[in-house]
């Protein structure tokens, strides 16, 4: 399979906020919820084509899954997430994203390679000065922009070694 942008992005910036102080399943969701994010606003919050409106979903404003939604901030950056027996999971519409569904979506891409992007990722974010992996702009322009398409690359050609 091939591992892309979204991907990357989702790996790089879960790594960010392990290097930050999370634990790996709260950086899970933060990094999933970023790549998301991230795409939809790349594509101007449309919704896909040949799909309806989605209606409102049901239950009370300013809740998801009955929980009570709270802005979560990592360095200057904010996203909506909620309290999920004490861990912060991040939401996206009215879906509240676990590291299951990191793994689903992200790790599963990697073919059996994920740890060592994993760690790859990790060496990247460690590198970088705290300043800017608390800096929203610094980390797109600093880490993820100029390393996109080479891990995104070289993470693809792992995962087809190992399934080959």
């Amino acid at each position: 399979m091939k591992v892309g942008r979204f991907q990357v992005m989702a790996t790089l910036q879960a790594a960010r906020a392990h290097v930050l102080g999370y634990p790996l399943d709260e950086a899970k969701s933060f990094g999933l919820s970023r790549a998301i994010f991230y795409a939809a606003a790349k594509r101007g919050f449309k919704k896909a084509a040949g799909t309806e409106p989605r209606e409102a979903p049901a239950g009370e404003p300013g809740k998801v899954k009955g929980l009570a939604v709270e802005t979560l901030p990592l360095g200057d950056e904010e996203a909506p997430g909620v309290q999920v027996d004490g861990k912060r999971r991040y939401v996206m519409g009215d879906e509240v994203l676990g590291p299951e569904d990191f793994d689903r979506q992200i790790t599963e891409r990697f073919a059996g390679t994920f740890g060592q992007a994993w760690r790859e990722a990790l060496e990247v974010v460690r590198k970088v000065e705290r300043d800017a992996l608390t800096s929203r702009r610094r980390f797109y322009e600093e880490v993820y922009k100029p390393r996109r398409d080479t891990l995104a690359a070289q993470w693809s050609e792992q995962a087809i070694r190992e399934k080959s």
